[in-house]
């Protein structure tokens, strides 16, 4: 059976690592809540470009495409292009 000095003992730790728990989470919580204010703003740029009649699918893709490392995404293309060839659809 523990002493209560024993448990005495403990209770600083213990309290530390329930504060740095609870910072931890509210820090998550925090940028959870940017990153959909964020998420929102991007969309409301999409909704936008589509008013303005861009084809909001074809954006994505160019981002997503800006993303990529310029080899990896010609080698992508070239694979891509490949299959149409094989497939008859070029």
């Amino acid at each position: 059976m523990a002493t209560s000095a024993a448990i005495a003992g403990d209770e600083p730790a213990t309290a530390f690592a329930k504060d740095q728990l609870k910072s931890i989470i509210e820090r998550i919580e925090r940028l959870e809540e940017e990153k959909k204010a964020v998420s929102d703003d991007i969309n409301d740029i999409y909704s936008e470009a589509k008013g303005n009649g861009y084809d909001v699918k074809a954006l994505k893709t160019i981002v997503r495409m800006r993303k990529q490392d310029p080899n990896e995404r010609a080698e992508a293309e070239t694979i891509l292009e490949t299959y149409l060839q094989a497939l008859g659809m070029l």
